[in-house]
């Protein structure tokens, strides 16, 4: 098709746009699916794209300054993916549904801090004896021995408080007992 009798006769417009996509629908294929890397789905909303605004401008089209309608078709088909490829680069990627199943999860701080108060007023609860081995044991990282040196009591008895503690504190925290075992 010609500039000069494109959309100069007397068919309707869809008549003149199917005949624009007879004539240059594959070359304007061929051009987009090499500057879509390969993505047939995306080359061919933009050929429609760009069929959609030889429609849009029709004065385009039937300029005399050149034979063929195609140099510009293809231009306005490279801009439109250069528009596209930009538009794709400016926001985040894309991800499916697999990558998301396989993304680590990240704990909620909020969640984290409230059962922080939570065990330090359990704790509070405990008798003196039995909160500081428990202090010294779990909270500080110190080893039976070491505990039982720093409070001046035999292994067995920081043992025995130890485990007294963590009961105490599993009837005084039951939404935390599972953690607590």
């Amino acid at each position: 098709m010609t500039a000069g009798s494109t959309l100069t006769n007397g068919t309707t417009a869809e008549h003149e746009l199917a005949a624009l996509q007879r004539e240059h629908g594959r070359p304007l294929f061929a051009l987009l699916l090499r500057l879509c890397d390969g993505d047939r789905q995306r080359a061919e909303d933009l050929v429609q794209e760009t069929l959609v605004r030889a429609w849009q401008h029709p004065e385009a089209l039937r300029a005399d300054d050149f034979d063929s309608v195609r140099p510009w078709l293809m231009t306005v088909a490279r801009r439109l993916a250069i528009d596209a490829r930009r538009a794709r680069q400016a926001r985040p990627p894309e991800v499916g549904d697999a990558v998301l199943e396989n993304a680590r999860v990240i704990s909620d701080h909020a969640e984290r801090a409230a059962a922080m108060l939570d065990v330090r007023e359990a704790v509070k609860t405990l008798t003196p004896q039995h909160r500081e081995v428990l202090v010294l044991v779990y909270f500080q990282g110190a080893s039976v021995a070491e505990a039982a040196t720093a409070l001046g009591i035999p292994p067995g008895t920081v043992k025995s408080r130890a485990y007294y503690a963590l009961r105490a504190l599993r009837s005084v925290l039951p939404g935390y007992a599972a953690d607590l075992r």
